[in-house]
């Protein structure tokens, strides 16, 4: 098997292939920047690609499977977003400046390393994370695979549009209001909103509201690397090659309460009931039931704003900064006592109130979003309450999660008439990965969304 034929082989398919000696690291690595650097004039998926060092640490990890070790992901390349710290790179966070290079890897690269991945690059993010849109004067638009006039979705939209392209089998990305979710789902991706403090991040991020997670094309891959950014074994991984059971599921449509003009996308709405179909179709009861999310989104904001706030403070030079981002450090100001104490104090109040529908369902089904990907540019010259309305009447299901603290996956829902993915969430409530990661991996095989990919080849 050559290289060049692995542009979309999996990466526990690529783990077996090495570990059997049917191909090398360093032509997986090599296959893997050639692929990123082709698709970077048009996709622009990378902030930082490592050329010098993935090859070196390639090598070493062929050294070592030709010594006989063996580790989940050795001599895999993969991708990370750049919101993490990668020793020897600075971790920007969408923004323009010159930030200093991290002088140690935070904890879940660490475990990556650990694990013998090869660290090919830094994905590119918007500025602070805070729109589902991956566009900014630091690096410029990142585009769709599937469609480049579209966008991938945000904020983990470089390891998105890294994965659906081809360029690697799988990236790590962040989800603080859906980041994770609105970008696999607008790419044709699984995408796992994983529970609270499951992946170790050094630290509260977001004040609770921002995990990490896998960005991958199969069920197994994005449980595989999970598996292995959380240190949890296999336990992931034998879960998606579990059956889930026969289970109760919730479909839910209605839009939590945003005060923003909202409406579902009767394509979007479509594609969803059609995946209830195909649960109800394996054995799954299919229910009607809506979460009483209440004002959920009041304990949202000041955590969300009071993260972007406390990030600016690391921005070397915040005169640089979009205009709206400036805005919303200063609402973070004006929210970061009080206001902050009391949306934390809230929040195991909404575990019951909101938890209360697992009591009727085990797993909810819901939109991702509410539209296809919006055309590139869609959002320029928006002011921050502008944009504001424009990213919630496009994305309002899933951020509630990232309030709870639960997990969440995207899976892929099917394709509009042009062509543009579209995808659906399986919600649970708090550690219910091991479930919704069998689901999704049974639903997998009749739907067979990793035989669909992007028609261009970078």
């Amino acid at each position: 098997m050559t290289a060049t034929s692995l542009d979309f082989t999996g990466l526990a398919a690529q783990a077996a292939q090495l570990a059997a000696g049917e191909i090398t690291s360093a032509e997986l690595t090599a296959a893997s920047l050639g692929r990123a650097h082709a698709s970077q004039p048009t996709l622009n998926a990378f902030r930082h690609l490592r050329d010098d060092e993935a090859r070196a640490e390639a090598a070493e990890a062929d050294r070592r499977l030709n010594a006989g070790e063996r580790a989940p992901l050795l001599g895999v390349p993969v991708a990370i977003k750049d919101d993490v710290d990668l020793t020897g790179l600075p971790t920007s966070f969408g923004c323009v400046g010159e930030f200093p290079c991290a002088t140690s890897d935070a904890p879940a690269v660490a475990l990556l390393r650990e694990a013998g991945a090869v660290i090919i690059g830094k994905t590119n993010t918007p500025e602070l994370g805070q729109w589902p849109f991956t566009e900014g004067p630091a690096f410029g638009v990142t585009r769709n695979p599937w469609h480049p006039g579209h966008t991938p979705g945000g904020s983990s939209g470089g390891s998105a549009a890294a994965v659906a392209s081809g360029a690697i089998a799988a990236a790590l990305g962040s989800d603080g209001a859906g980041s994770v979710r609105i970008p696999a789902a607008w790419t044709g991706l699984v995408g796992i909103k994983t529970q609270r403090g499951r992946i170790p991040t050094g630290g509260e991020l977001f004040h609770g509201l921002t995990v990490l997670g896998p960005l991958a094309r199969t069920v197994e891959d994005a449980a595989l690397l999970l598996d292995v950014a959380a240190a949890t074994g296999h336990t992931f991984r034998t879960a998606a090659t579990r059956e889930p059971g026969r289970l109760r599921i919730g479909l839910s449509t209605r839009i939590p309460f945003t005060a923003t003009k909202t409406r579902l996308d009767p394509v979007v709405e479509a594609s969803v009931r059609r995946l209830a179909e195909s649960l109800a179709g394996l054995g799954h009861e299919i229910v009607e039931a809506e979460p009483d999310y209440g004002l959920i989104g009041l304990t949202f904001l000041p955590r969300s704003l009071t993260g972007v706030r406390d990030w600016t403070l690391r921005v070397p030079d915040r005169t640089g900064l979009d205009p709206r981002t400036r805005s919303n450090a200063g609402h973070g100001r004006l929210l970061a006592g009080p206001a902050l104490r009391l949306a934390r104090a809230l929040e195991p109040g909404l575990h019951r109130r909101i938890g209360s529908v697992f009591g009727r369902v085990d797993v909810l089904l819901t939109p991702t979003t509410a539209t296809p990907p919006p055309p590139i540019g869609t959002f320029d010259g928006l002011s921050g309450w502008e944009t504001d309305q424009a990213m919630i009447a496009a994305c309002p299901y899933a951020w509630p999660w990232n309030v709870l603290g639960w997990p969440g996956v995207n899976v892929p829902a099917g394709l509009t008439a042009e062509g543009l993915p579209l995808g659906a969430q399986l919600l649970g409530p708090s550690h219910a990965e091991e479930r919704l990661i069998s689901l999704a991996a049974q639903l997998e095989e009749v739907e067979r969304w990793p035989e669909r990919h992007p028609a261009t080849r970078w």
